[in-house]
């Protein structure tokens, strides 16, 4: 993978076309020719990303909002939002004014954050909308990864750190998201940090429909978000 960024957004995404040589003849038919590719969709599973045996609720696309529905008992009404995923991106450094407001708020620099051996960032950005009925606090912290065909990676702590620095930065420009607690009607940007290998790209996010990705019960149901077009 070259060192330039890459960039998954709603809309823009090159589609990749794949193509199979056949030989054929009038009487015999032949196999396809060593330099053939196979589509992937015939190795692929469409819940490849999601935890074994959990529930898909759906699988929207980059830009395609979906509600999300938190916790639900007799004495106390759900948390419910919106969730539109804007763009995933991976290869660079964080935000340099994100780290300057950081390091600003703690009163001395701070260098530069760099990914572990073999790794690159990539940055989540989304917006989050209170549908609910009263105000609802969440964040990306054991609910969501980013998969890579059905590999899972969840932010690190170090990685929870970053995001909630981009967190307090906008909320200083006066956009609060749903991890400083949201009214109803209220939306605001939320940000999530995942380090995944730096050959690789990401595939899909999934955004579990629970404080947690999975209880004793098992894993729990929630939605696939996909990052690449239909293969």
């Amino acid at each position: 993978m070259s060192s330039r960024a890459t960039t998954f957004a709603a809309f823009g995404t090159a589609v990749a076309l794949l193509t199979v040589t056949a030989c054929s003849s009038a009487s015999t038919g032949t196999a396809s020719s060593p330099g053939s590719t196979v589509p992937a969709a015939a190795t692929s599973s469409p819940d490849d990303g999601a935890p074994p045996g959990a529930e898909v609720l759906g699988r929207p696309r980059t830009g395609e909002p979906f509600r999300l529905t938190l916790g639900s008992t007799a004495e106390q009404r759900p948390d419910e939002f919106e969730i539109t995923v804007e763009k995933v991106t991976c290869g660079e450094s964080l935000d340099p004014e994100v780290l300057a407001h950081a390091a600003d708020s703690v009163g001395e620099p701070t260098a530069n954050p760099t990914p572990e051996d073999g790794k690159q960032f990539c940055v989540l950005s989304m917006e989050v909308l209170n549908v609910g009925k009263s105000e609802a606090v969440w964040s990306l912290d054991e609910t969501v990864t980013l998969n890579v065909d059905d590999t899972a990676y969840s932010q690190s702590q170090s990685d929870a750190v970053y995001a909630r620095e981009y967190a307090d930065y906008w909320s200083e420009k006066g956009e609060t998201g749903p991890s400083y607690g949201l009214n109803p009607g209220s939306k605001g940007p939320e940000h999530g940090v995942f380090q995944i290998p730096a050959a690789d790209e990401p595939t899909t996010l999934w955004f579990a429909s629970s404080r947690l990705l999975e209880t004793f019960d098992g894993p729990e149901p929630g939605y696939l978000v996909q990052l690449n077009p239909a293969r």
